[in-house]
């Protein structure tokens, strides 16, 4: 039946390609926000785009909208069904699906495996779990298909004039997609496109999955960072705006401060600012939430940017705030002795935290999937087109480069100078903070790892103590080999029985 099927669809394609001579040269399905601008981008990079979008309730008329609107007179062909859309493409046929991701996308999968032929592609351009690109880079492949599973990066505007793409899955097919993705892709100053193969299986969607844990960690930095300069100095948003903007010239040079400067300055259509009048409840999709259950998979301690997570959780307990604002009290709004200078500092230092627990995190699992990702050139196409994208990654870069095996970016010269020089200033800042009750919890938690990290002597002996004495745990000795586990009968009752030694 499937062969009967294939082979009529198969009649139908010929009789398209002799009838129209013009194939194209890719297929999208999903022309929300993303889709539509990345199709855009490819057409104005000279690539004819054939787009679809999926029936839903009052959407019905989503494709001829964009034709007969921003895709008006442009190398477009729209069609009304997946059938339509597969016939239209040149062999080997590459179809990029940008919709949410979950079933959807398994759903759209399904319909198209037996519309195309063995050696055509599917891209998924959403941000999907990394286990599920995994899974299905295996199930495609089965059917002589090949799959990629693509981190995105840019919001509207870089989808549009060119975003930092993170494609893995089948490595076949990267030579496939490859002059189409770093077309479109930002560039640098060298003109080299910020799009690289990242490696196989679910390895790009993973690193897209830590880009925006990162992203969640600078944007709660920068949040923090706000809320001192409003409740403890009492600056005005010009005066902020201001500051973020010579920020932006310097170091600290990044998107996301840049945003910040313009967004502390917009004003509503009543001449107000429009950032006082926003509900202070953040928002997420999901990716930083993964990031921090990858971190826990994988044994590393991501704990900035869990606590960037756990901040917007704690943003969205509108009424618990409110009853224990008036319970507790608020943090005091009164003029303190922070420098904004020292301000910079501890903002600087705590980013560089975030990196580094952030690029840790991509070293163990580049490990634990046999990735072998090469960490230097994620930095290098994250320097422009994502939404953390700054001078800052410049440094990474060269940071790896020169230690390709480096353990950690807090060990790299540049970054462990920074640390050192920006320790004190950081300092101050945290225990300001603390003692007038303004939360600061990425920006503690970046100290607190580095303040972990450096500690030679844990008292994680006592943990493992405790562990022996109710549970038979056992433990190590530092005045005995490595690897050999001891067991003491601490209340004189026990056995010799142990527990056993394994992680769950």
């Amino acid at each position: 039946m499937f062969v009967v099927k294939d082979n009529f669809y198969h009649l139908i394609s010929d009789i398209y390609t002799i009838y129209t001579m013009q194939l194209s040269d890719i297929g999208l399905i999903g022309l929300a926000v993303m889709g539509e601008n990345l199709a855009l981008n490819m057409e104005s990079r000279g690539f004819r785009v054939t787009v679809y979008n999926r029936p839903a309730a009052g959407e019905e008329l989503v494709v001829e909208r964009f034709i007969s609107g921003r895709g008006k007179g442009k190398n477009f062909f729209g069609t009304t069904s997946l059938t339509e859309l597969v016939s239209s493409l040149a062999r080997p046929r590459r179809v990029m699906m940008m919709i949410k991701a979950g079933t959807p996308v398994d759903d759209v999968i399904g319909e198209l495996v037996p519309l195309l032929s063995p050696g055509d592609v599917i891209i998924d351009g959403g941000n999907s779990d990394f286990h599920d690109t995994a899974r299905r880079v295996k199930e495609l492949a089965a059917r002589d298909l090949y799959f990629i599973g693509m981190g995105v990066s840019g919001g509207e505007l870089g989808a549009l004039e060119g975003p930092s793409l993170m494609p893995g899955g089948s490595p076949e097919a990267w030579p496939l997609v490859r002059p189409v993705f770093q077309a479109i892709a930002a560039k640098l100053e060298d003109g080299s496109p910020c799009c690289e193969w990242i490696g196989r299986g679910g390895a790009g969607h993973f690193v897209k999955t830590v880009h925006n844990g990162i992203e969640y960690g600078d944007m709660q930095l920068i949040a923090e960072t706000y809320s001192l300069l409003k409740n403890r100095k009492q600056m005005r948003n010009e005066e902020m705006a201001e500051l973020f903007e010579a920020w932006d010239r310097g170091e600290l040079n990044s998107y996301l401060i840049g945003i910040t400067a313009n967004i502390l300055r917009f004003k509503d259509v009543d001449g107000t600012y429009l950032l006082d009048k926003i509900r202070d409840v953040a928002g997420q999709k999901g990716t930083g939430k993964w990031a921090a259950i990858a971190a826990l998979d994988e044994d590393d301690p991501l704990s900035l940017i869990t606590e960037a997570v756990y901040a917007r959780l704690l943003s969205a307990m509108v009424d618990e705030r409110t009853e224990a604002a008036q319970r507790y009290g608020s943090h005091a709004h009164t003029d303190s002795h922070i420098r904004t200078e020292d301000l910079q500092e501890a903002l600087y230092a705590a980013k560089i935290v975030s990196y580094a627990q952030g690029f840790s995190l991509l070293k163990r699992a580049s490990v634990q999937y046999d990735w072998d990702l090469d960490l230097g050139s994620i930095a290098r196409i994250w320097r422009n087109g994502c939404i953390i994208r700054s001078v800052f990654l410049q440094k990474i870069t060269k940071a790896y480069e020169a230690v390709p095996d480096l353990k950690n970016l807090l060990f790299d010269t540049f970054f462990s100078g920074k640390i050192q020089s920006s320790l004190p200033a950081w300092r101050k800042i945290v225990s300001e903070a603390i003692l007038s009750g303004v939360p600061v919890p990425a920006m503690c938690a970046a100290l607190t790892y580095l303040d972990g990290l450096r500690t030679l002597h844990s008292p994680a002996n006592l943990i493992q103590a405790q562990r022996d004495y109710f549970g038979a745990h056992t433990y190590e000795r530092i005045d005995r080999d490595p690897g050999i586990f001891f067991h003491t009968d601490w209340t004189g009752v026990g056995g010799d029985t142990t527990s056993g030694v394994y992680t769950a």
